[in-house]
């Protein structure tokens, strides 16, 4: 059977990579997402995710298209980076409403069809940053280790349905974001990673299309880092 597999903010670096990985492996892919081009075989509804009414909006348009979503992957997130005593109320609140509200929007539209389904996969893209944080991201930190405590409560509420709830936690990926870095910078993350280098946004891919296979049927509230040992220990 195929699925019908959600990507939000498919339109670019990690969550366009995961969208590619599905069309891929041969499911049905669409995306909510604010604008852009996106991957060929996906398909997208336009909404933002601070607005209820139109994430709900969106799911409607796509399930009539595609049918019950069975796979959702919660990727679209904003940083407003920024110092702690510095940071704004509205900075620290425009994170929170994108990254963790914003993704609690989705994950309930999307439990309501996966529980009438009695299958679903929940991968909530997090961060490393989220385990051992960072200077100046208070905000997006905050917002990433939250997703923790939302994927293990999603399984003890909705785990004998059939359905799972895991989080990626990406360490340094190569994206059009990490691109603008100056090659010092990237010397001086390098050389704290193990790995020595940064990951791809095909690796988080994987790990993404893993989770939302029937061999990871029996793994939820899990965190799984792709971060080149990064976060070890966290």
């Amino acid at each position: 059977m195929t699925r019908h597999v959600v990507v939000t903010g498919a339109n670019r670096g990690i969550g366009r990579a995961i969208a590619e990985a599905f069309v891929a492996n041969g499911d049905t892919v669409s995306t909510i997402y604010r604008g852009g081009d996106l991957p060929d075989g996906v398909t997208g509804a336009v909404a933002d995710v601070t607005d209820t009414a139109a994430v709900n909006a969106a799911f409607d348009e796509l399930e009539a298209a595609h049918g019950r979503v069975r796979v959702l992957i919660a990727n679209a997130g904003i940083t407003r980076d920024g110092l702690l005593m510095r940071m704004s109320d509205e900075d620290f609140e425009s994170v929170i409403d994108v990254n963790l509200t914003g993704t609690f929007r989705t994950v309930r539209r999307a439990v309501n069809s996966m529980m009438r389904e009695k299958y679903g996969r929940i991968v909530l893209i997090g961060s490393v940053v989220g385990l051992m944080g960072n200077p100046g991201q208070v905000n997006y930190s905050s917002s990433k280790s939250a997703l923790v405590g939302m994927a293990r409560s999603i399984t003890r509420e909705v785990g004998s349905r059939g359905i799972t709830a895991n989080v990626i936690a990406p360490g340094f990926i190569t994206t059009d974001m990490t691109a603008e870095l100056a090659a010092d910078v990237v010397k001086q993350y390098e050389a704290t990673i193990p790995a020595r280098r940064f990951g791809a946004a095909s690796e988080v891919a994987a790990a993404a299309v893993f989770l939302a296979s029937d061999a990871a049927g029996y793994v939820s509230g899990a965190v799984l880092p792709v971060d080149g040992g990064l976060g070890m220990g966290h």
